[in-house]
């Protein structure tokens, strides 16, 4: 494994509901990354097409509007398919800068849209996706929940990387799944610019004993279209709709770059790889100090399927 890596959090957002801008912004801000040296690039959650921060979709407990549903359709028509074109498109900027590129992206799926993130590497190959497992309160609405098949961890020359979407990060068991694939690297684009998202992310890096990339968009009203069905949602929301609050974290919970905060901007860091040995000398979760006689965790990793067909030579085909 390398001794070092120097790793970037681009803090920013697209022009909500518009996939060839947020395209564009990634394409530029991952040059920017890679000209100043970064190896990794990690985008925010949902960034392509947009995080719909403040829409109600004409929703409520009853009751749907015909104008809601087309807010939802251009939502629906502005996601991408992963992999499809626009995650061919990322793979073609992570080849020309040779980085490994994360970016949260809106996953059409069928008649449903899931939080997910996309993962390319440094030759421009797809390696994977995440799926958030369980989206967070009125996110319900409009995302569907992933299963256990999209848990990846990805291997690379600095170590295993994973990405953890938002709140998942308060989901103990998923971050001792991630935590037991050898994760070194802890990758955690969010929505959240709440003071204490920083206290979850620091304990994630001590209990973990990873490096965690926190990472947040800077968006203000004015980026939003005023042609949407439902602007006038947006009637009581500041003028800054998320501060952002990025930040690079080293495994003993200090931080290395930001918290940045009212900018958009990209942080950078150089990860001395050798502090992850010194950081489990006296704490190791999935190793000396894990208890694996007393607490056992079972992680189903198949895949999820709402009809199985059954042929006549017993044979099963999911759908």
């Amino acid at each position: 494994m390398a001794d070092s890596v120097r790793v970037a959090v681009v803090q920013a957002a697209p022009t909500p509901f518009d996939k060839a801008s947020a395209l564009a912004k990634v394409v530029s801000l991952t040059r920017d990354a890679a000209a100043q040296g970064a190896r990794i690039v990690l985008f925010p959650e949902a960034y392509i097409p947009c995080y719909p921060r403040g829409m109600t979709f004409g929703a409520n407990v009853g009751k749907r509007t015909d104008e809601g549903r087309k807010d939802f359709r251009r939502y629906y028509e502005q996601a991408v398919d992963v992999p499809g074109d626009e995650i061919a498109q990322l793979g073609q900027i992570a080849a020309e800068t040779g980085v490994y590129l994360v970016v949260g992206v809106i996953e059409r799926d069928g008649g449903s849209l899931h939080c997910a993130v996309a993962f390319l590497g440094p030759d421009g190959a797809y390696l994977g996706k995440h799926r958030k497992l369980k989206p967070t309160g009125s996110e319900r609405l409009v995302w569907s929940q992933g299963d256990g098949s999209t848990l990846p961890v990805i291997e690379t020359p600095y170590g295993k990387m994973c990405a953890v979407i938002c709140w998942e990060n308060y989901m103990p068991l998923l971050r001792a799944a991630m935590y037991a694939k050898g994760t070194t690297i802890y990758l955690a684009p969010t929505a959240d610019a709440r003071d204490n998202w920083q206290a979850s992310m620091r304990h994630i890096a001590l209990e973990g004993r990873c490096f965690v990339l926190a990472c947040n968009q800077f968006q203000t009203k004015d980026m939003v279209p005023t042609d949407l069905s439902g602007y006038g949602d947006l009637a009581g929301e500041p003028d800054v709709m998320c501060r952002g609050g990025s930040a690079i974290i080293d495994p003993m919970g200090n931080y290395l770059a930001g918290p940045l905060y009212g900018e958009e901007g990209i942080l950078l860091a150089d990860l001395d790889l050798g502090r992850l040995a010194e950081a489990r000398f006296d704490f190791d979760v999935v190793g000396h100090y894990a208890r694996n006689d007393v607490f056992t965790l079972i992680v189903d990793e198949r895949p999820k399927r709402g009809a199985v067909f059954l042929r006549d030579d017993d044979a099963s085909q999911e759908a």
